[in-house]
């Protein structure tokens, strides 16, 4: 046997063990942390592969290896580490998906195969397309993002016009979905990104006094479970754009460059080694050089897309038994409601639960035991409608929707752990029943307005931008924007930095008033060392007093936040500290005409 068929026969020998590995991981749900030790094996064979391929690359060339199956390799190693980041949150794997990915685009590995009859390789070029665009989606790589798009639909394009025979639709609604996430995302200028920035959300002047709640308990926000459903809501891939906010939110921004091109490096001999060009090699840990080592890990999400409630309780379970004494789960759900008649079973289900619920995990037990029997009765059956009034739908009806209903009762076995609850519904305010109602620990909760003040943009509905109140939680400013209606058009950049300092000067005083607070509950407390927690309770805050004075006066309840354990009045939306903030950036932008300031 010749040299040139060792190669060739080891290299195919590497390729089918690789695969087998990949085969094995690559459709763990992301919420299996027990398995986790198997991924360094796959990433191991495939780092043999590549470094094989690498050393051996004329003899395989001449053996037959086209230039589309190295691209095939580094693809898998690619969706390899976006897998890992997606588990771990890790953005160090995150940017390595990128380099890889980039690395197949700028080298045209691709390219051969439109000369390839084969409709099984074309696949797999325009799934490497739908993965680099998720991956420049979650980077924030607009620029990168928007090339992708028009070479993925010049790819496209083409296998149309070899392929007559076969439907490309779902590869055309890849493309419609793309487009119009860009263009929800574009309407407003993204002047800072959604992640939490040490340059933007730290405020120096309240960490003296963050540090005093270190002589309590204090807990850690480790995990998040997010996930979001809502009818034609704007979406890529798995990944709707509530989720993306919230997803991005719950990140720390590396203070450096995401992506920077290697430079030209020499080598022992003096020559150049020019990592753009199409030799083949790719640092396999640039990814470390470009990540900030000097942040904190990101907080684990989890991102469900449209789960069955049976589903979605498996994930909080699994996540929940996890969970160490000090740290703490975010579960951020985002969908429709519903009130409506239930059939028996589900009533009798939900009064067993709710049942058990009145009581805490500590003390109450006894006290219950001496009540009369009749007041008993009568507790139970009001308790037990305020568990059946409503519920969240977790995906589009059709035919029975009982295991696509969350009620709160379903949510009551895990307040047994530490929870921040985010409930972004016009059914949210059914979910009240959850405080009080813990079965060991006192739950965190924001729960939504139940109808949308935004009146300035029709047809603005939660399905085409979003919702309104995720949007408060995660882009204040650009939410504050589309509540009275201005575009990135109708004001220069220059003003809306400023209102940008306006707001984290506001920002800053409120998180001392905060931390000060004598009044501040022992729920909130525990959590409040945590800067992604502080931050949202600022942004709940502002979104709160921005609604407040938006609507008329009259019926305002269902359009304002709800905070449960409530906040310190110091920070309610007609104190002096909190007003004035929301009357200057109003007034900033010239939209005072809009808010009911003269009538508090």
């Amino acid at each position: 046997m010749s040299e040139k068929d060792v190669v060739w026969k080891t290299f195919r020998a590497l390729v089918e063990g690789a695969d087998r590995k990949f085969g094995r991981v690559r459709d763990l749900p992301p919420h299996e942390r027990g398995l986790g030790h198997y991924f360094p094996k796959v990433f191991k064979s495939y780092m043999r592969l590549w470094k094989y391929q690498q050393e051996h690359r004329a003899e395989l060339v001449a053996a037959g290896l086209n230039r589309w199956e190295i691209g095939e390799v580094a693809s898998r190693i690619g969706q390899l580490y976006f897998g890992q980041y997606m588990r771990s949150s890790e953005l160090r794997f995150l940017v390595e998906a990128y380099v890889f990915y980039e690395a197949i685009l700028s080298r045209r590995y691709f390219e051969g195969a439109q000369a390839v009859r084969d409709l099984g390789v074309r696949a797999k070029e325009l799934r490497f397309y739908a993965r680099f665009l998720l991956v420049a989606l979650i980077l924030d790589r607009t620029d990168t993002v928007k090339r992708l798009v028009e070479r993925f639909g010049a790819v496209l394009d083409d296998c149309r016009a070899n392929f007559r025979e076969t439907s490309f639709k779902e590869w055309n609604i890849v493309v419609q979905e793309i487009i119009r996430f860009m263009k929800v995302e574009s309407a407003f200028m993204k002047v800072r990104p959604l992640r939490y920035c040490t340059v933007y959300d730290t405020h120096p002047k309240s960490l003296p006094h963050v540090t005093r709640f270190h002589a309590k308990r204090i807990l850690k926000f480790q995990d998040a479970v997010l996930t979001s459903y809502h009818r034609n809501e704007v979406k890529f891939a798995e990944l709707t754009l509530d989720t993306y906010r919230m997803m991005q939110c719950l990140e720390w921004e590396p203070s450096g460059l995401f992506y920077q091109k290697q430079p030209v490096q020499s080598n022992e001999n003096g020559s150049t080694i020019d990592h753009s060009g199409a030799s083949g090699i790719i640092d396999i840990n640039l990814g470390m050089d470009l990540t900030d080592s000097s942040l904190p890990r990101n907080p684990r999400k989890t991102v469900l897309y449209r789960p069955s409630v049976t589903q979605l309780i498996a994930v909080i379970a699994t996540i929940c038994e996890e969970l160490r004494s000090d740290t703490m789960m975010l579960i951020y759900l985002s969908a429709p409601g519903r009130t409506s008649h239930h059939n028996i079973s589900q009533v009798e289900n939900s009064k067993l639960s709710a049942k058990f619920s009145r009581t805490k995990f500590f003390g109450e037990f006894s006290r219950e035991q001496s009540s009369s029997t009749s007041e008993s009765s009568v507790d139970e059956k009001n308790v037990s409608n305020d568990f059946c009034e409503g519920c969240l739908c977790l995906a589009q009806p059709r035919g029975t929707m009982g295991s696509f209903n969350l009620y709160p009762a379903d949510i009551i076995p895990f307040t047994r752990k530490p929870l921040f609850l985010i409930i972004d519904s016009d059914s949210s305010h059914t979910f009240k029943v959850v405080h009080g109602a813990e079965r060991g620990e006192t739950t965190a909760l924001f729960l939504s307005p139940l109808r949308s003040a935004n009146k300035k943009m029709p047809g603005a509905d939660i399905g085409e931008s979003g919702s309104q109140f995720t949007f408060f939680l995660t882009a204040p400013l650009l939410a504050f924007c589309q509540l009275v209606g201005l575009s990135s058009s109708s004001h220069d950049e220059d003003a809306y930095k400023d209102a940008e300092n306006i707001l984290a000067s506001a920002f800053s005083g409120w998180e001392v008033t905060l931390c000060t607070s004598a009044d501040l509950d022992l729920v909130w407390a525990q959590v409040l060392s945590d800067p992604f927690i502080r931050r949202l309770i600022l942004r709940f805050v502002f979104c709160r007093s921005v609604l407040f004075f938006f609507c008329p006066p009259g019926n305002k309840e269902q359009y304002l936040p709800v905070c449960l354990p409530c906040l310190p009045e110091s920070l309610s939306p007609t104190s002096d500290i909190v007003h004035s903030a929301v009357v200057r950036i109003a007034n900033h932008f010239q939209v005072g005409e809009h808010f009911h300031f003269a009538d508090v």
